[in-house]
C-alpha cells in the first residue's frame, strides 16, 4: 500500500507563522507541516467531540418532547422546585 502526499499552500497571520516557526526552531516539531497535522488531528477530534454532545443534546431534547406528549410535563413552579430541593437537604 503506498501512502500519497497532497501538497497544499496555506496561509497564516503573521503572529500564526511566528508561533509555528518557534515550535520548529526550538526542536519542538520536525516541519512546519508537523504541526499542521497535529493540529488538524487536534481539530478534528473536537470536532468529534462536539457531534457527540451535539448527539447527547439532541436525545435530551427528543426525551423531553416524549415526556411533554405523554403528560409527563408539568407547568414550571419555581417555588416547588426550590421546596423539594430544601427538603432533600440533610
Amino acid at each position: 500500500m503506498t501512502n500519497t502526499v497532497e501538497r497544499m499552500t496555506i496561509t497564516l497571520t503573521p503572529e500564526m507563522a511566528h508561533t509555528v516557526k518557534g515550535a520548529v526552531n526550538s526542536g519542538s516539531y520536525a516541519s512546519s507541516s508537523e504541526i499542521i497535522r497535529e493540529a488538524l488531528r487536534d481539530w478534528q477530534h473536537k470536532r468529534q467531540l462536539q457531534q457527540q454532545e451535539f448527539e447527547l443534546l439532541r436525545a435530551d431534547v427528543q426525551k423531553g418532547m416524549t415526556d411533554y406528549e405523554a403528560g409527563r410535563v408539568h407547568d414550571f413552579d419555581a417555588e416547588r422546585i426550590i421546596a423539594k430541593g430544601k427538603a432533600r437537604k440533610p
